[in-house]
């Protein structure tokens, strides 16, 4: 194992650990404002990571790594706790707590695009011949420039497809909660009863992970879209 890839994983890990635990700290942060301190008094309303990573260390330290040193990029989990009972007395704000993650997801993304797109004006960045999730950017130069880039570049095409995933209306995925904004309050409950049996979440992430290698690619041509109008065009 070289030092590039060691340098490499901890980039990797940097932007991966960075995505979850915004993820993960705005459910908490909404949910608390909606009356669901649970997650909070667990100390999960917090940008350092180590409450994120005690809860889920499987999902946020073993199944990443794993996955980087066997296929070349990360995957894994985490989780806020929240009160079910309070999910059943108010579903429009659990929907507005599950709609919360994927926000933040893509709130990374467009700071990744403003940074990106200041790199460029700046003269530190440029824009790559062929783009690859974690080559969206180039550095003009070498050191701190180019570490940069390649964070950037990972952080971005991350936290695209970590949103756009969690937003699709399969349990145990947020989608499947935040779809409760545009249902009856009464639909929204049956809706939950539904997807709390742990056998139609497995079902739900299989047929999810098929249904967005399908999604994934037009989801990463609109975020290139997003980057660089003027080069990739909708």
């Amino acid at each position: 194992m070289g030092s590039e890839t060691i340098v490499l994983a901890a980039v990797w890990y940097v932007a991966f650990l960075l995505s979850l635990t915004c993820h993960e700290a705005a459910h908490a942060w909404v949910a608390r404002k909606a009356g669901d301190p649970t997650a909070y008094e667990a100390g999960q309303v917090t940008l350092n990571p180590i409450p994120h990573m005690r809860r889920e260390p499987i999902g946020t330290i073993v199944a990443p790594l794993i996955t980087f040193f066997a296929n070349g990029f990360m995957l894994g989990w985490a989780s806020a706790p929240y009160d079910p009972r309070w999910r059943q007395l108010y579903p429009k704000r659990a929907a507005w707590m599950a709609l919360a993650g994927p926000t933040a997801n893509f709130v990374l993304v467009i700071l990744c695009i403003v940074a990106i797109r200041i790199g460029l004006l700046l003269g530190a960045f440029t824009i790559p011949a062929s783009l690859v999730f974690s080559h969206m950017v180039s550095a003009a130069g070498g050191g701190l420039a180019e570490g940069l880039a390649q964070f950037v570049s990972i952080l971005f095409s991350l936290n695209l497809m970590l949103g756009a995933f969690n937003l699709l209306p399969l349990p145990p995925l947020d989608g499947a909660t935040a779809i409760g904004l545009i249902l009856s309050d009464s639909m929204a409950l049956r809706l939950a009863a539904f997807t709390r049996n742990p056998t139609f979440s497995l079902i739900g992430i299989l047929v999810a992970w098929q249904v967005f290698g399908k999604l994934a690619g037009p989801i990463f041509r609109a975020g290139a879209a997003l980057l660089y109008p003027e080069a990739y065009p909708l």
